[in-house]
């Protein structure tokens, strides 16, 4: 078990949203000590509590951790003012009693700070095996400040929820300020926040935009509330009507949950950062507007400098009212600009994403804990809101899906198999039909349809012809469409064609054996010292071919079927893994024989087919090492890549568009979620 030591929700505060999202990301077993300044009412995750003036309790659930056999890792999330004792020190109490290793997120690095802060920092460092930071910054103030060892020291960003890039059009709509300049700031309410220097900045910006409209968002800080009422909001709420913007400032008085900054968010064209603290080295409220897509100005923070580049926002200096209306007016008189930023802060966000953040903790606590993967529960949802009346839509805008570019056999083929083996019978019939209607007098296969659902493109491509067969094989019905291929299909030439035909294929030994004999003696005829394939490149899809000899072997009973089928996935299997991680082709120039591999513009259907592969190579073999590669080669898709960013969307159940050699390509079309799918079904084989 995971043990967090933190605030935790109902209490309104920063630390303790970030734990909930934290906690609720990580597929491993878990609970969570809270501190707490008050009585709340926990949920179940909560199994213990520290009140945090109260050095007994420290003490107390230490030893009670350290009598629980379950408990392998504790992980405390740090901020000065949630622990007892000057600055924070009461901690030390518990760390000086817990026998298991601790990891602990420094949520707050000072630099230039006291003498008896970095001694509390320095003894905490001393007592735990890991230390996670925010921002490179931060890193390098504990090195060279706090005299830390940098192997101690982790740089993991805050985290964001993955949420689709909207245009904000619904949401201004339904605030009604769909004719409004939108500017926001978030967050619990308090002195420090420098929100009044902002307003300021407003009555210069209102005379060249008067339709800006400023929503400050959230409640007052629930410490400040009781120390002194609401004596920060009057004062801002007053500056609104000393300087006369009371149409252009509007207050929202209530804590928002992750769902509510996500809407407000939308709303937003810009968001505003006004923190007064240059040392503020974590920023929830920065990280989620990138997230959105939402250009940031900010005031230089550490974590801002940190973050954000000219290409997503604009730096500000402190209490600098004329500085940031000139900030504030140069995004909102170059609205292409500014749209272009929110993209690019949106696109270089994505690693910031909860789950990958869950993925980089993960990286830590496997050290101390048997960590096994987990699978993301398998969804159909953006399948579905791909898919319409006539079939399966190519492309996706993001989630969107891009009515424009119209449909392709190819997905619908293999979105046919996906709904036959979730025995989604509306889906399938849907995606039928569209083969059906798009087959040719001569059993062919159109593969392009336009918008308008006319054949604009009449070439015919012969992977495309196999990649139907395969899927009409899988389901009992549409075999009045798989009879008018058969001849057809007969004559092609294509071994990858020949390979998804063979996948397809049930009563029709014959052209069954025909095939695979084919397939054999291109293998033959290729193969040397350094390279046993059946063509001169590595392109997509390879693992099909070794697949349909392996099915050939299965149905035919021919020895030889299986040991060219094994000897090229030994084949495939030193081009495209690496050290424990598996590493497709890239389309960016492939893997031409005796040439240097492509790394990059890396495809979903790559690691799918060679997931579907090894599951059943290791089905017909029982070779555990097959069994294990496709685990290895499964996990592509949650991360275990070149960018160790997951490349599954479990927030839209869709699958992103591919990965460049420094971001992922953010588009959710067809063929990545379809394939994502295929991998998904198959991997669940090997892991139960």
């Amino acid at each position: 078990m995971l043990v967090f030591i933190s605030t935790f929700i109902p209490r309104e505060c920063g630390i303790a949203t970030f734990t909930r999202d934290l906690f609720d990301s990580i597929n491993i077993d878990k609970g969570i000590i809270a501190m707490s300044d008050e009585k709340y009412n926990y949920g179940k995750e909560v199994i213990g509590e520290i009140r945090e003036s109260k050095i007994d309790d420290y003490v107390k659930i230490a030893e009670e951790l350290n009598n629980n056999d379950d408990v392998k890792i504790i992980h405390i999330q740090h901020e000065f003012g949630i622990f007892g004792g000057e600055y924070g020190s009461h901690i030390l109490y518990f760390l000086d009693e817990i026998k298991k290793p601790v990891i602990i997120t420094f949520h707050t690095v000072l630099s230039q700070a006291e003498d008896k802060r970095i001694e509390i920092i320095q003894k905490i460092s001393q007592k735990v095996k890991a230390i996670i930071v925010m921002n490179h910054e931060s890193k390098k103030i504990l090195e060279e400040e706090y005299n830390i060892s940098k192997n101690l020291i982790s740089y993991i960003p805050h985290g964001i929820p993955n949420v689709p890039l909207s245009d904000g059009e619904k949401e201004k709509k339904e605030l009604k300020l769909e004719n409004n300049i939108v500017l926001s700031t978030y967050g619990l309410i308090s002195e420090g926040k420098g929100i009044e220097y902002f307003i300021e900045a407003l009555s210069e910006v209102v005379k060249h935009f008067p339709n800006i409209k400023y929503l400050i968002l959230g409640e007052t800080h629930p410490v400040v509330k009781r120390k002194e009422g609401e004596k920060y909001r009057n004062f801002l709420e007053n500056e609104v009507v000393r300087l006369g913007l009371q149409k252009n400032v509007i207050f929202y008085n209530k804590y928002l949950y992750s769902k509510d900054i996500e809407y407000f968010l939308n709303a937003t064209d810009v968001y505003l950062s006004p923190m007064l603290d240059p040392k503020q080295s974590a920023s929830g409220t920065i990280s989620f507007a990138l997230g959105c897509g939402r250009p940031v100005i900010s005031t230089s923070t550490s974590y801002a400098k940190n973050i954000i580049k000219d290409n997503k926002g604009i730096l500000v200096g402190f209490r600098n009212p004329d500085e940031i209306s000139k900030a504030i007016l140069k995004l909102v008189n170059n609205f292409q600009e500014t749209k272009q930023m929110g993209l690019n802060a949106y696109i270089e966000s994505r690693f910031m994403t909860w789950d990958n953040v869950a993925l980089s903790h993960i990286g830590i606590y496997k050290e101390y804990m048997g960590i096994v993967l987990e699978c993301p529960k398998l969804k159909l949802d953006h399948l579905k809101r791909l898919t319409d009346d006539y079939g399966i839509v190519q492309f996706a805008n993001n989630t969107i899906p891009n009515m424009e570019c119209g449909y392709s056999m190819d997905d619908n083929a293999r979105a046919l198999i996906v709904a036959v083996n979730e025995k989604e019978k509306k889906l399938a019939e849907i995606y039928l039909n569209f083969i059906r209607k798009n087959q040719r007098e001569d059993g062919s296969f159109y593969n392009y349809v336009n918008k308008d659902r006319i054949v604009e493109n009449k070439e015919i491509a012969e992977d495309v012809q196999g990649r139907v067969l395969w899927a009409l094989g899988k389901t009992s019905k549409g075999k009045d469409i798989f009879n008018k291929a058969l001849p057809y299909i007969k004559n092609i030439k294509s071994p990858r064609a020949k390979a998804f035909t063979i996948l397809g294929l049930k009563e029709e030994k014959e052209l069954m054996k025909k095939f695979a004999d084919d397939l054999v003696r291109l293998f033959t005829k290729g193969k040397n010292k350094k390279w046993n394939w059946f063509e001169d490149c590595l392109t997509y899809s390879s693992s099909r071919i070794p697949e349909a000899l392996l099915f050939a072997y299965s149905n035919l009973n021919d020895e030889k079927y299986l040991d060219v089928a094994q000897k090229s996935i030994e084949f495939l299997i030193s081009k495209t893994f690496s050290k424990n991680k598996y590493i497709p082709i890239g389309q960016d120039g492939w893997f031409l024989k005796n040439k240097r591999r492509a790394l990059f513009d890396q495809q979903p259907e790559d690691p799918a087919s060679m997931v579907e592969l090894l599951v059943y190579a290791y089905e017909i073999t029982k070779k555990e090492e097959y069994r294990e590669k496709a685990i290895i080669a499964f996990e592509w898709f949650l991360g275990k890549n070149h960018l160790r960013q997951v490349v599954y969307d479990d927030s839209t159940g869709g699958c992103y568009d591919g990965l460049g050699k420094e971001s992922l390509n953010i588009n959710q079309g067809a063929e990545s979620t379809v394939c994502y799918l295929l991998a998904r079904q198959a991997i669940e084989k090997v892991l139960s």
